[in-house]
């Protein structure tokens, strides 16, 4: 079966690696074809609007491969909205979505019902980093340290009189 991966990091430090690996060993081991990789680097998954994302759909809808294979759904995407927009339509061109880590194959009954509630942890555990980091923030502000970007420190020299 002609396959596509998806490969989202959060940071430009942040290797692939593991994705990669992983996708390829699987991919290798249900006898899936790789065809297509789509990597965004640096990118949150919880914007929607991703270069190699967008990428990957525009193919999908070209027919260009009939499954998509990714590492965990929280590379794919965070919010379930978004997941199940994609499963939607994925499922109106006939593409197969397959999450290793999370065992999922949307090609069954219940691997539907998965990702469901896979997607719906990973937005509640989106939504709990942001409450977290909101909070530290707040503390750290009250206990006066400053927030946001280092000021730009001027440097003047003194023109000397001689």
């Amino acid at each position: 079966m002609r396959t596509a991966l998806y490969l989202r990091v959060s940071t430009v430090h942040q290797k692939s690696d593991l994705q990669a690996d992983g996708l390829h060993r699987y991919a290798a081991h249900a006898g899936l074809e790789i065809v297509a990789e789509y990597l965004d680097v640096a990118v949150s998954g919880g914007q929607e609007s991703r270069p190699q994302l967008r990428a990957l759909m525009r193919s999908a809808r070209n027919h260009e491969f009939a499954c998509v294979l990714v590492w965990k759904f929280d590379r794919f995407a965070r919010s379930v909205a978004h997941l199940l927009r994609a499963l939607e339509e994925f499922q109106h061109l006939g593409v197969r979505f397959i999450s290793v880590q999370d065992q999922v194959d949307t090609e069954s009954p219940m691997g539907k019902a998965m990702f469901t509630i896979i997607g719906t942890m990973a937005e509640l555990e989106s939504a709990l980093i942001s409450e977290r980091v909101k909070a530290g923030m707040a503390a750290a502000k009250a206990r006066g340290k400053r927030l946001g970007r280092p000021r730009h420190l001027r440097i003047l020299s003194r023109v000397s009189k001689s």
